[in-house]
């Protein structure tokens, strides 16, 4: 088993632009990984975009499941969170 510190180093040669060379099983499971997200994000993004606009929030919060809606915020920050420290590094690397 990996540990997440195992995962989270980067070989020397994956700081190459892989333009030129070809990439190993990790780097495409990243790719493939980074490719869902990215749907899923769109597709969250979109579906509480229409519950939004569909719905007043009072209904919203008077027919939701308060615990499981409880879970769904937290779990939403913890992605916010992420993000944000994911922008702030590449402005920091960008300069």
């Amino acid at each position: 088993m990996r540990s997440i510190i195992g995962l989270m180093q980067s070989p020397a040669y994956k700081k190459e632009d892989p333009a030129g060379r070809s990439l190993d099983i990790e780097e495409v499971r990243l790719v493939s990984d980074l490719r869902v997200m990215h749907a899923k994000v769109d597709e969250l993004f979109h579906f509480v975009d229409n519950l939004k606009r569909r719905h007043h929030e009072a209904d919203i919060s008077r027919y939701s499941d308060h615990e499981v809606l409880s879970e769904d915020i937290a779990h939403v920050d913890e992605i916010y969170l992420w993000f944000v420290g994911l922008k702030e590094n590449l402005l920091r690397k960008s300069g």
